[in-house]
């Protein structure tokens, strides 16, 4: 069988066109599969939200230093900056915890707001009648509404506390004073008690449903998940009640060994 060959209008022999090239798309990273899953968004949630309990955990316990005195509490605030001497330079520690917790906040942001809009997208028209809420609770209902509170009260509590740009009387290091000059503001005390109460409430669903995403959960098991998520909720709520009440109560006080110390501080 003879093969014709492409010639143009003059005769002349054309040459061949060579094949289009297939496109090869480059392969994604199974991290990146994964994460975009609900699945993988539940568990980067499950995982950040581990770190930030830990977290919350230990600031609200170390924080119990402020009934000490101004003198201890300052001690326990330095105590942070010195963290790895001599091994390590002076507050290296303190930032990579820093960093690594901005690291978890940001996951767990992105993986709650990604994870919200999939589930409106699977369902995009609002239920028409009231639900029957049979496994979700008051908590998890409202889990973003009390996270976007707590996410609104890490912002400003980083401003106030931390880089003193939303508390006038901010001496960096003097950290009595910096806390009671903050929260004998009342609105600032009041918005600090509705943190505190949306932040147990999150911890409580977070905590239960932690479980659930990595497949930690039996009919056995489960009464003592429930005390758990309700143990931690409690007690991170009843500490960190303690600072705005017992600031606004007289309790938590500047006196002149806290003011001793500001001076000290906002000399150097």
């Amino acid at each position: 069988m003879s093969t014709m060959t492409p010639r143009s209008d003059d005769g002349a022999i054309k040459p061949l066109e060579k094949a289009p090239v297939p496109h090869r798309q480059r392969p994604k990273m199974w991290v990146r599969d994964f994460y975009g899953t609900a699945m993988g968004k539940k568990y980067v949630m499950a995982l950040t939200g581990i770190i930030g309990l830990g977290f919350i955990v230990i600031h609200a316990v170390g924080n119990l230093h402020v009934f000490e005195g101004a003198e201890k509490f300052t001690e326990y605030g330095e105590g942070l900056r010195d963290l790895g001497e001599p091994l390590v330079p002076r507050t290296f520690l303190l930032w990579l915890g820093r960093l690594g917790l901005l690291g978890a906040l940001v996951g767990h942001v992105h993986a709650a707001y990604s994870l919200t809009l999939m589930n409106r997208k699977k369902r995009p028209v609002a239920y028409q009648a009231p639900r029957e809420y049979i496994a979700a609770d008051y908590a998890s209902r409202t889990m973003i509404y009390t996270g976007t509170i707590v996410l609104a009260f890490i912002l400003f509590h980083l401003a106030d506390l931390t880089w003193g740009l939303a508390n006038p009387d901010y001496v960096r290091g003097a950290i009595t004073n910096d806390l009671v000059a903050s929260l004998s503001r009342i609105p600032v005390a009041i918005f600090y008690l509705v943190a505190v109460l949306a932040l147990g409430m999150h911890i409580f669903h977070g905590t239960w449903s932690l479980f659930q995403t990595m497949g930690w959960s039996s009919k056995r098991f489960n009464p003592w998940r429930r005390y758990l998520a309700i143990g931690l909720a409690v007690v991170v709520t009843s500490i960190n009640l303690t600072y705005p009440l017992g600031t606004m109560f007289g309790v938590i006080d500047c006196g002149e060994e806290c003011e001793a110390i500001a001076e000290e501080f906002s000399a150097e």
